[in-house]
């Protein structure tokens, strides 16, 4: 007798769940954010070391921002990321392409897929080569405060940030920190907070340094790669790190 009743209930209530289904956006639809950030890419002239240092308001962002290579070069992407632009950009560099030439190459390769939702004239990316030559793209649609500087061996560039003191202080400290690469990107982060840094705060960061034979062991040509992926200042932890291995380095700041 109670069948129908139930039966009745449960339908009901099936369809009250697909009406929830349907209202949940797929993951594809779901609002998306630029990767709001700032970093800097770096030459030591001295030791031949090449490296990249970033930090944002967004989890585990050295995953897609910060790519590099011995004997190659680094790139940062970020802002309306395209993550291919990392490893294109590595490419592009091994193939023999200046750093300037990899820029406007990615930029022309780009289909710009997702147009509006998520513009390529959004994108923001440094290039550097393995003997410091650097190039940095901007896009016109990067959320504001966007841009980058350059200085010697170095190029600073962010987005969603408090404003070009943010940039300018970083590349002001990358050229006058002395010691160990790994200390004069720490040094522009440092510099890029202190002066605003994302205006939304802070979460993450991570570095990666390289050269051909400069890590420890045998065959090993990372000289650093660190993340932090959440933490309410994530500079502590990225600094203790570089420390630790300033010491596996024999105390030595510089190699």
């Amino acid at each position: 007798m109670n069948t129908p009743a139930l039966s009745f209930r449960h339908a009901s209530l099936a369809v009250v769940a697909c009406h929830l289904l349907l209202a949940v956006p797929e993951p594809s639809q779901a609002q998306e954010e630029p990767v709001a950030t700032f970093s800097i890419v770096g030459f030591d002239s001295v030791t031949g070391e090449v490296g990249v240092a970033v930090q944002s308001r967004v989890f585990s962002v050295g995953n897609g921002v910060i790519w590099g290579e011995a004997d190659v070069g680094v790139v940062a992407t970020q802002a309306w990321v395209d993550v291919s632009y990392g490893p294109k950009g590595i490419a592009l560099l091994r193939a023999g392409l200046a750093p300037q030439a990899v820029v406007d190459s990615l930029l022309a390769q780009d289909p710009d897929p997702r147009g509006e939702g998520w513009p390529k004239e959004g994108r923001q990316f440094s290039v550097m080569d393995a003997q410091g030559n650097v190039a940095t793209y901007s896009g016109p649609l990067a959320s504001e405060w966007a841009g980058y500087r350059m200085g010697k061996f170095c190029s600073a560039q962010g987005n969603i940030l408090a404003g070009p003191a943010v940039v300018e202080g970083m590349v002001k400290a990358f050229e006058e920190t002395e010691g160990h690469l790994s200390y004069r990107l720490l040094a522009a982060l440092d510099a890029g907070q202190a002066a605003g840094g994302d205006t939304r705060g802070m979460q993450a960061a991570a570095m990666l340094i390289v050269k051909k034979g400069g890590g420890v062991w045998l065959n090993n040509d990372v000289v650093l790669r660190l993340q932090v992926d959440d933490a309410d200042n994530p500079f502590v932890e990225l600094r203790r790190l570089v420390d630790i291995a300033a010491r596996q380095r024999g105390g030595s700041r510089r190699r």
